[in-house]
């Protein structure tokens, strides 16, 4: 047998001893660079010491590229847990996965984490970075790993090594720390130059409530410094748009622990915006041909089983209560019940397309360990529709829905956004024929609008293909929004049926859709998108009137009334407190517009308006303000 080996890298190809290292290889065929840390080799990635043992075509891999920097983001982790083990020996480390921007590890400790112990696990990271350890790497029997970490008191990697099959692992030790990895790992400690740790939280063992809450150390980690810098700055800008944070400062909404985690209480000022979405959503609905239904919040069991819920979704549903001893749930979604309105008479293909609109409040059992503010919550109000349609019609119907979602993100200021067209899943319900009708309306649907999109392979719903179109907000990041579903499977299970012009009965095409989202997770986009500065068509309070003292009050209130009578959200602070006192808080309230009153404006009949984000705009006619902000409100401005 041969004892050398064919390597080959770019247009570059030597023959080499078996078992010379991936760095000496690259070295000879002149292509090693201080920034490559790994290789991948076919469909593994390998360490720069690893050894070669078999003709392979090597690629390097960049400590700046993507996957250079996933690799330094999970050695970091490592290097986080030794830092912590420095200050807390007891502790019981479990995994530390790199993530999108960054990293994690949890840790079993009795200590509980504090923003000082944060900056003092970093200090010592600093240390071993400085140190520059190798991380080395070695395969060990699983039996030896066992005892290794048996020895060590680091249980958690015990049930870890259990169930992996094969009788051996590696495992990584840069300087005084071994953890358990398949690696590869950046060369030495001396490569994470640019990090910095983030927060703690809870976390499950293995995400699962029923297991021990642990603290999870998130960090994130870059090759460059100019990386680093403008990822911090982006999470200061996210952390000052947190709906959750401005949604209490704002007075828009509030969850209870009386009441129950994700269920959401929308404040006056929360569901005045709430209030203008709907009017709008429902005008528009009207313009377009569709008929608002109103559904119950329960249904017997039997309508969850015929349509699939009860046996695929059972574990996002609440438990059943007795009535009337039958068996009621709580709805998870609303179309049986637009099944039910459809089949509640007989249809002919005349009055096809049937477009059903509905406000719906659904509730899904999401685990606590998920829920997060609007985004993420157990009771919702579904901006949902259900379209019945024949297969001719099925296009221009996918046409009308995308156009109809385009023009209501735009309005509401998203003109940004990234479509994406789920196609068929591994499993799936119904005839390829189908399938190829349904996913070929779609294609056609976004390419007669001219809309870019990406094709997102096997990622549709069991019941048919769909089309996600996702928000890209102020700071480029996305957030799920409109969708539009074809089903195949509830038609069927529902023995939906039509009356063609052949006399026969034919199954329509059901189409799912949303044109906003859920109304809550919509909001707490709206809120970060502006940062609770809304625009004034949306904003709860529109205008601010701040008299300077008590004798321009008589005016003030005029101004009010005929404020208030053209249809403007107006507030009057009449409170004993200095002027520049009250604008103050009205721009800490984020209000569009505050008019000062003077003396002067009182007895010239005007306003002193000042607009947000614009300051000072001078003495304005008050009924030219009046017209100013109708039109605005009317045009849907955006700030």
């Amino acid at each position: 047998m041969s004892e050398n080996i064919k390597i080959k890298a770019g247009d570059k190809e030597l023959l080499f001893k078996k078992g010379i290292s991936v760095k000496e290889a690259l070295e000879s065929l002149g292509l090693y660079k201080k920034d490559i840390i790994a290789v991948r080799c076919g469909d593994k990635l390998l360490d720069l010491s690893d050894s070669l043992e078999s003709d392979c075509e090597i690629v390097p891999i960049y400590i700046n590229s993507k996957e250079g920097e996933e690799i330094l983001r999970h050695s970091a982790s490592h290097i986080m847990a030794q830092a912590v083990l420095h200050f807390f020996p007891d502790a019981k480390y479990t995994i530390g996965p790199a993530i999108e921007n960054g990293f994690y590890y949890d840790f079993d400790l009795d200590h509980t984490f504090t923003p000082e112990d944060l900056e003092k696990i970093e200090s010592e990271m600093k240390k071993i970075v400085k140190e520059n350890y190798p991380f080395e790497r070695r395969v060990l029997s699983k039996k030896e790993a066992e005892n290794f970490f048996r020895s060590k008191g680091q249980t958690y990697k015990l049930e870890i090594l259990s169930e992996i099959p094969d009788d051996t692992v590696s495992i990584y030790t840069q300087g005084d720390f071994t953890d358990l990895c398949r690696g590869p790992h950046i060369p030495s400690t001396g490569y994470l130059k640019n990090f910095k740790l983030l927060s703690v939280a809870g976390a499950y063992w293995r995400g699962d409530e029923k297991n021990k809450m642990l603290q999870r150390i998130y960090g994130t980690a870059f090759a460059t410094k100019n990386s680093l810098k403008k990822y911090l700055h982006f999470l200061d800008e996210a952390k000052k748009r947190d709906h959750r944070k401005l949604g209490k400062e704002l007075d828009l909404f509030s969850i209870n622990e009386n009441v129950g985690p994700g269920l959401i209480l929308w404040h006056p000022k929360g569901a005045v915006i709430r209030m203008v979405i709907e009017d709008f959503w429902k005008k528009e609905h009207i313009k377009r041909g569709y008929q608002f239904l109103y559904t119950p919040h329960i249904a017997r069991v039997d309508l969850w089983k015929i349509s699939g819920h009860w046996d695929f979704y059972r574990e996002n549903m609440f438990s059943p209560m007795e009535v009337d001893k039958g068996q009621y749930m709580v709805k998870p979604m609303n179309c049986p019940f637009h099944i039910m309105v459809y089949k509640s008479r007989m249809r002919s293909y005349r009055d096809l397309p049937i477009r059903y609109a509905e406000l719906g409040t659904v509730y899904r059992y999401e685990k606590s360990g998920v829920l997060h503010g609007l985004l993420r919550v157990r009771g919702f109000t579904q901006d949902d529709a259900h379209l019945f349609v024949t297969p001719e019609q099925l296009e221009d119907e996918i046409i009308g829905v995308l156009d109809f979602t385009k023009f209501m993100i735009e309005t509401f200021g998203f003109d940004k956004y990234n479509i994406y067209l789920s196609t068929r899943p591994e499993k799936y319900v119904g005839s390829l024929e189908h399938w190829e009708l349904a996913t070929n309306a779609l294609k056609v649907a976004v390419e007669k609008l001219g809309l870019p999109y990406k094709i997102d392979p096997g990622e549709g719903v069991f019941y048919g293909p769909k089309i996600d179109v996702k928000l890209v907000d102020a700071l480029g990041r996305e957030w799920q929004g409109p969708t539009v579903q074809v089903d195949f499977n509830l038609p069927e299970r529902f023995d939906v049926t039509y009356i063609g012009k052949d006399g026969n009965p034919h199954r329509p095409i059901m189409l799912h859709r949303v044109v906003l989202g859920s109304m809550e997770r919509f909001f707490g986009t709206l809120i970060e998108q502006y940062a609770g500065a809304f625009p004034t068509w949306l904003a709860p309070v529109q205008v601010k009137i701040v008299p300077i003292s008590e004798n321009q009050l008589e005016y003030a209130k005029k101004v009010y009334d005929e404020l208030f009578s053209n249809d403007i959200r107006v507030e009057l602070d009449s409170r004993n407190e200095k002027m520049n006192a009250k604008v103050r808080d009205a721009e800490k309230e984020k209000i569009p517009y505050v008019l000062v009153i003077g003396q002067r404006e009182v007895e010239n009949g005007t306003v002193s308006v000042r607009k947000r984000h614009k300051g000072n705009l001078g003495p304005v006619k008050f009924n030219e303000f009046v017209d100013m902000i109708k039109e605005e409100v009317k045009n849907k401005t955006i700030d």
